[in-house]
């Protein structure tokens, strides 16, 4: 009798234990499989690819997000099921964006991530709903709270990541990148529409637009919040060669055609020439390398992207993190990691 009592426990334990285990693989598969796909590069960077929904639609359809707490919040509770804290943050950073075409007629982007040391993670979406990309999230501005080792953590957040991302390019070709302007208040339009984070919109730019106008028509939906009350504004550039700089006036969208974006004010107004000073020679030397005629080619992208890195100025910003090339008529983004252009990783915006 005791034995059948016993053989009894032990099976309901079995059984309890099996439905445990298999409760959390389908509450946390896709935390599970992303965080398994992510891979070590080199010190400080890191690719990913999701797998599985992110809930971009789901976000939108909630109304978005008017904060960095806000997006932390449905990621808590979409993603991590209301188990994991999470938090999202920023902080000041400089960059530069160029656009232009190789000699074979191809549209190329490249882009400066000028900041502290930083980890960075290249992550490639698939969404059901969206075009596929590859984009760059600044694993600094997530955060769990908890102390542990730097890849253990990549793996946790991995899943948070698209809701991250500073640039990105889809499989359409459409580039886009955020840029900081070193002025206050960040905007924060009000009129009603659901609404948008910095990064929220990069993400929704990157899923949904194939081309600049479709992207400037999406970000017209919207009301625009800046993350961390920072001012910032958007490089966008699809494969035509149609290159603008979307920036926040009076919290007002203005729309502004330029080949180049640095970190400083160009639409025309009151608030044009805003920023650093060194932006302003930044811009001045990629523009010039542009008026000179001559088509780039992606190697021609990386040693202007070079000559206005951070290693050449007396900076507030340690290093250039990463540089991007992207080749948008062929779906090509080479990453550079922390000024070494001697080096690249080489991505495709769609699936492999």
């Amino acid at each position: 009798m005791k034995r059948i009592k016993l053989k009894y426990i032990v099976y309901t334990f079995f059984v309890l234990l099996a439905v445990v285990l298999i409760t959390f693989i389908l509450l946390f598969q896709r935390n599970i499989r992303t965080a398994t796909s992510v891979k070590r590069l080199e010190d400080g960077l890191y690719f990913m690819e999701y797998k599985g929904d992110y809930n971009l639609d789901g976000f939108l359809e909630q109304g978005g997000a008017s904060d960095d707490l806000a997006v932390a919040e449905f990621v808590i509770q979409d993603v991590f099921h209301g188990l994991l804290p999470i938090d999202l943050r920023g902080s000041s950073f400089g960059c530069s964006t160029i656009s232009a075409r190789t000699p074979e007629g191809d549209a190329v982007f490249g882009r400066n991530f000028d900041w502290g040391t930083c980890t960075a993670l290249i992550v490639r979406t698939n969404p059901v709903n969206g075009y596929d990309s590859v984009s760059t999230v600044n694993m600094d501005f997530l955060n769990l709270g908890l102390d542990m080792p730097e890849e253990r953590q990549i793996r946790l957040l991995s899943v948070a990541a698209p809701f991250a991302p500073m640039d990105g390019m889809n499989e359409k070709g459409l580039c886009v990148a955020v840029l900081m302007i070193q002025d206050s208040p960040g905007f924060q339009q009000d009129t009603g529409k659901p609404d948008l984070t910095t990064t929220t919109a990069v993400r929704l730019l990157l899923d949904k637009a194939s081309d600049v106008e479709e992207a400037l028509e999406l970000l017209s939906r919207y009301d625009m919040h800046a993350s961390a009350e920072m001012m910032v504004h958007f490089a966008l550039a699809d494969v035509s060669g149609h290159s603008v700089v979307v920036e926040y006036i009076d919290n007002e969208m203005v729309v502004t055609e330029t080949p180049v974006v640095t970190n400083y004010y160009l639409s025309p107004g009151e608030k044009y020439g805003i920023g650093t000073e060194e932006s302003k020679i930044r811009y001045a030397m990629l523009e010039d390398m542009l008026q000179r005629g001559s088509p780039f080619s992606m190697d021609g992208i990386r040693d202007a992207l070079d000559s206005v890195s951070k290693h050449n100025f007396d900076s507030e910003f340690a290093s250039t993190e990463w540089s991007i090339v992207y080749n948008q008529s062929t779906g090509e983004a080479r990453y550079y990691h922390r000024e070494n252009y001697e080096k690249y990783y080489s991505f495709m915006a769609g699936s492999p």
